[in-house]
């Protein structure tokens, strides 16, 4: 890929061939739709991170992400060594920007979703390690962070049809208050925000780049206040 080109959005071959994808997900199919995968979603992929990116200097300065498969783009190959299902590949193109100084998947960042017929857009931490889980529990029961991620939730959830996903547990934790007034936070083992809706027409031109960049605004205090956490663990 040459790094100039400009992003142009996404190309209706592109959305098509994740739906062609779904019914044909094997091999030799793949192989022979090998070079329209490159053409039609690598290559706008990497072109969009590398702009994405830019953008999203303005509200996270110290971002971080990388046009790179495996990188910031998530290979279509999936890990099917343990799962039962055996197709071998994703019929969805993910990217993810991250913010902060831990392995990538540990820090908050911004996600891009594409799974026709729909885009979602997300911020935030999808599954805590257990170093980050700690922080999080202690954060939430602190007099100080608590409030903040309740105040930063509100924020959020003010400004669109936002979901905040990530509960999992039914019992609060061995060692915290089950009486503690933000308690039900303390069952989630990952704390996102995301808008999942029907494919708008900006991904098909570079209008992309701003749709995103005005969704990943709204949901920017969730993932300033994640980034806050992850920084405090590094500094201790």
């Amino acid at each position: 890929m040459n790094n100039t080109d400009v992003f142009q959005g996404f190309p209706n071959e592109g959305v098509q061939f994740l739906i062609d994808l779904r019914s044909n997900n094997n091999r030799p199919w793949f192989q022979e739709h090998k070079q329209q995968f490159k053409d039609y979603l690598q290559t706008p992929a990497q072109q969009f991170g590398l702009e994405m990116s830019k953008k999203l200097s303005s509200i996270s300065p110290s971002k971080k992400s990388s046009p790179q498969v495996n990188s910031s783009i998530f290979r279509i190959y999936r890990d099917i060594r343990f799962s039962k299902d055996k197709t071998p590949y994703k019929s969805h193109i993910g990217i993810w920007m991250w913010e902060g100084d831990r392995p990538k998947m540990e820090n908050s960042g911004y996600y891009f979703h594409l799974d026709p017929p729909n885009l979602m857009l997300g911020v935030g931490i999808h599954q805590f390690s257990k170093t980050l889980l700690k922080a999080y529990r202690d954060s939430v029961v602190n007099p100080e962070y608590g409030p903040d991620l309740v105040d930063a939730i509100h924020v959020v959830t003010q400004k669109g049809n936002y979901s905040i996903g990530g509960k999992h547990y039914k019992r609060i934790p061995r060692g915290y208050d089950a009486k503690n007034e933000f308690a039900d936070l303390l069952l989630y083992n990952g704390l996102w925000v995301g808008d999942e809706n029907v494919i708008p027409p900006e991904l098909y031109s570079s209008e992309l780049l701003d749709y995103c960049l005005e969704i990943y605004s709204d949901l920017v205090p969730i993932h300033s206040w994640l980034l806050k956490m992850t920084e405090r663990i590094q500094s201790n």
